[in-house]
């Protein structure tokens, strides 16, 4: 077994039980660990601390598997974390109704870099760090076993993989190919989900709650729907007598299916348009044009993955919100959100009430939004709250 021993004073956050060990908080280790091996960590005064993963291409070199050290990392230890996570979700979804969420959100449910969703009869996994890939095979294994799905397909194709030194990777892991499309239910409404090439794992999760939000918000009113992808927020609007929703994103792809959707649920195409093309572009010949909406939906994709994107992110936020204060009727809704992690909750309400100060109007927040139960908050790992959202009344 390979030791780890950490500079005096770096054990505070392993005490606290953050799973990140940066490799600037390394004194020492012994021996050579291979990508992904277990490690033992210790204090600078050789106190255990726990077990992790290493990863020599990534700044951060260890994430915790455990803090226990009766703890072994393997098999029965992966079945015990896999089946908590599963048994969190039946309490929150019944599987008889909801038939899409995430099933495993990786440190949340002390298992860094393993990600697992369920459409439908399929489970999509992402493996993301060297530890993950390391014990790939048995995770999967134990999570069939767990969730009782024996079709999963692989999503590791995102560019943070890159940063452990590992290839993407996307494709059937056991059971059948998937369909091209593959229909599940959410609060009453059906979508139509591509898990092989859609974005995320096919389906955005972690949007639920805000979701079934908008309804209460949407009746009547002339809704335009920013970044709609497949529909989700449109399906939704229109679910709750939205007179009119402008949808805008893209992707033609996605737009063809978000029509799909539109059609699976008998709802009428005369109260949607949808116009694919660059956001921003499109943002700024409506509000030359003069339109005007009841509210507007901002959903857009991630602008700062890591603090080094911060900056330049910061300025894309506020000129989309600055363009959608512009289109908006006094009294009108403003709903926006940002998925960027190096984007904290206090940067992200600045950057909006600077854009409303350059729009020359004036709100209020009457409601803050995160992200679905499904995808918890772990109170020992603040990184995992990325999803951030305001709803703003405005006032000129």
């Amino acid at each position: 077994m390979h030791v780890f021993k950490l500079l005096r004073g770096k054990e505070k956050p392993i005490l606290q039980r953050h799973p990140w060990i940066y490799k600037g908080a390394i004194e020492s280790m012994t021996g050579e660990p291979q990508a992904g091996e277990t490690v033992k960590i210790v204090s600078h005064q050789g106190e255990f601390l726990g077990w992790g993963a290493y990863s020599p291409s990534s700044q951060i070199a260890v994430r915790m598997w455990s803090f226990d050290p009766q703890d072994e990392i393997g098999g029965d230890f992966f079945h015990r974390r896999l089946n908590r996570a599963f048994n969190l979700r039946k309490e929150m979804f019944p599987m008889g109704e909801q038939n899409a969420c995430r099933l495993v959100y990786a440190e949340s449910d002390g298992l860094p870099g393993f990600i697992a969703d369920r459409y439908g009869n399929f489970l999509v996994v992402q493996i993301l760090t060297t530890g993950a890939e390391k014990w790939r095979e048995a995770l999967i294994h134990e999570l069939i076993e767990v969730s009782g799905i024996e079709n999963v397909y692989e999503r590791s194709d995102v560019d943070v993989r890159t940063l452990e030194g590992l290839p993407e990777r996307r494709g059937v892991i056991c059971g059948d190919e998937p369909p091209d499309l593959i229909q599940i239910e959410e609060e009453g409404l059906l979508f139509l989900v591509d898990i092989k090439s859609g974005q995320k794992t096919g389906f955005y999760l972690d949007q639920r709650e805000n979701r079934l939000l908008v309804r209460k918000f949407a009746a009547g009113k002339r809704v335009l729907d920013v970044f709609c992808y497949t529909g989700g927020f449109t399906l939704n609007e229109l679910w709750a007598g939205a007179s009119q929703v402008l949808a805008l994103d893209a992707s033609e792809d996605a737009l063809r299916i978000a029509e799909l959707n539109l059609s699976a649920n008998g709802m009428q195409a005369r109260e949607v348009s949808w116009r694919s093309g660059n956001a921003f572009e499109i943002l700024r010949k409506l509000r030359d044009q003069g339109s005007k909406f009841d509210m507007v939906i901002l959903d857009p994709p991630k602008f700062a993955p890591t603090s080094a994107q911060v900056h330049k992110a910061a300025r894309g936020y506020k000129d989309i919100n600055l363009l959608a204060f512009k289109l908006l009727r006094d009294d009108g809704l403003l709903v926006t959100f940002s998925c960027s992690g190096g984007i904290d909750e206090a940067l992200f309400q600045k950057i909006i009430a600077d854009a409303a100060l350059d729009a020359r109007v004036e709100g209020e927040v009457i409601k803050r939004l995160g992200q679905s139960a499904d995808h918890p908050i772990a109170l020992n790992f603040p990184e995992s709250a990325y999803l951030k959202g305001l709803v703003v009344r405005v006032r000129r």
